[in-house]
């Protein structure tokens, strides 16, 4: 592992850092904040997935979420959003290829080489970042804004002995309902829909539930709500009696502008039960 960079922050130690990953093969890029408290042992630990076009940069730098962790003694992980480089398949879209991920396992040419995110951040990465940092593997939360949020919902249920907590901001909640989501998951995966719904948040409620509370808030003038269908997600929740707090936030759009407005919320729901 390579320290890209380091520093002190909000008391605590922010750096980024350069792997070999084994699942994408490729270098990857991921950035830690430890808590002060890290400095005596081991630390609960939330796992920040960010959404289409992002890096890990992107909530490093704009959600405001460093601060917040300090007071309450979390580490953060800011994972990247897909395998990079010259020699990893692309799309021109911005929705697809590099940058877009979908926190998938790709099965399909010309992306399965590389394009495991799945694998990437719930097998290689968790076991990298438990290895190198005094964070606890048994106190893994998780979090994302947009794809993030959806990547969060899906590996938590699909993954529910690795995450002890849940929350999603502006998730895309039913993509294999919408065209954020029925694109590249036919890209990633293949054209059987059966398979899209092990990745689909309203559906894997339904077929695999969660073991604990969800915490999900969602902007009314988010410029993307029809594509992020957050009243899917609500039916999913509602009908299989999972305990949730889903709030539509007046006013607030998709940018990280609403991330911000909500993020010490959302690290305090991680707090309590961690």
């Amino acid at each position: 592992m390579e320290t890209v960079s380091e520093n002190r922050a909000f008391g605590g130690v922010q750096g980024v850092y350069r792997h070999a990953s084994t699942a994408c093969g490729c270098d990857m890029t991921f950035a830690v904040y430890l808590p002060p408290e890290a400095e005596d042992g081991p630390v609960p630990c939330l796992w920040y997935l960010s959404g289409l076009t992002c890096t890990h940069e992107n909530a490093m730098t704009k959600a405001g979420a460093q601060g917040f962790a300090a007071d309450y003694g979390l580490a953060l992980v800011f994972p990247d959003t897909s395998p990079r480089g010259p020699g990893v398949a692309d799309d021109e879209a911005y929705d697809l290829g590099q940058g877009a991920g979908f926190y998938v396992d790709a099965t399909e040419a010309p992306w399965a080489p590389h394009f495991r995110m799945e694998s990437y951040v719930t097998e290689e990465l968790a076991q990298l970042v438990a290895a190198e940092f005094p964070v606890d593997p048994g106190r893994f939360g998780i979090t994302g804004h947009s794809m993030g949020g959806h990547g969060a919902l899906t590996l938590a249920m699909r993954h529910p002995e690795r995450y002890a907590s849940l929350s999603a901001l502006a998730p895309i909640a039913h993509p294999a309902g919408s065209d954020w989501g029925q694109k590249q998951l036919g890209a990633y995966l293949g054209a059987n829909a059966s398979v899209w719904a092990e990745h689909d948040a309203a559906l894997l409620l339904r077929s695999r539930g969660w073991h604990g509370e969800i915490l999900v808030d969602q902007g009314s003038d988010d410029q993307f709500i029809d594509l992020l269908q957050p009243e899917a997600l609500a039916a999913a929740l509602a009908e299989t009696r999972t305990p949730h707090m889903m709030r539509i936030q007046p006013g607030y759009d998709h940018s990280y502008f609403f991330v911000a407005s909500v993020i010490e919320e959302h690290i305090a729901w991680h707090a309590a039960r961690l």
